[in-house]
């Protein structure tokens, strides 16, 4: 075999290495809570932000990354207690250590920055694109739930 010949075929090997590589990573990310969600008010439907959903020593945590209402974006969650008093929303960390019970995420907190109130906090797949997203006071049965969106790359 020719050297030209040769260099093609393993060109197209890495190439081909590197295609499965990112299709595997993108199966993986999509069956995780981790990465970008797109909330949605369940009150009103609206879109209201991104979210991006990472993990810390084994605990997810989530912080607003993006206000989608332009009259929203420099707010301050003037409610929130301790050392979220005053913090601007945008970049604030509003879910705060969720741990993987099964196919759940729970035992942590989630901060609503309209009445600056924590709750206890569940997330669960429901779909490779759908977080089911649950903040409650006590039992579950007490509370409220969001359906996010996966934000696609």
């Amino acid at each position: 075999m020719n050297p030209v010949m040769k260099t093609l075929k393993m060109f197209k090997l890495k190439n081909s290495l590197v295609l499965l590589f990112v299709l595997f990573f993108q199966i993986v990310q999509s069956q995780s809570v981790l990465g970008k969600w797109k909330t949605i008010d369940d009150e009103t439907g609206k879109e209201k932000s991104i979210v991006e959903i990472y993990e810390v020593d084994g605990k997810i945590y989530g912080r607003i990354v993006e206000i989608l209402e332009a009259e929203h974006r420099f707010k301050k969650c003037t409610l929130c207690q301790g050392t979220d008093k005053d913090k601007p929303i945008m970049g604030l960390i509003f879910i705060k250590g969720l741990t993987k019970d099964g196919e759940e995420y729970s035992g942590g907190k989630i901060l609503d920055p309209k009445n600056g109130k924590l709750y206890k906090c569940y997330i669960t797949l429901e779909g490779n694109d759908k977080l089911k997203v649950r903040g409650y006071i006590g039992i579950s049965l007490l509370g409220r739930t969001q359906y996010w969106k996966r934000v696609k790359s």
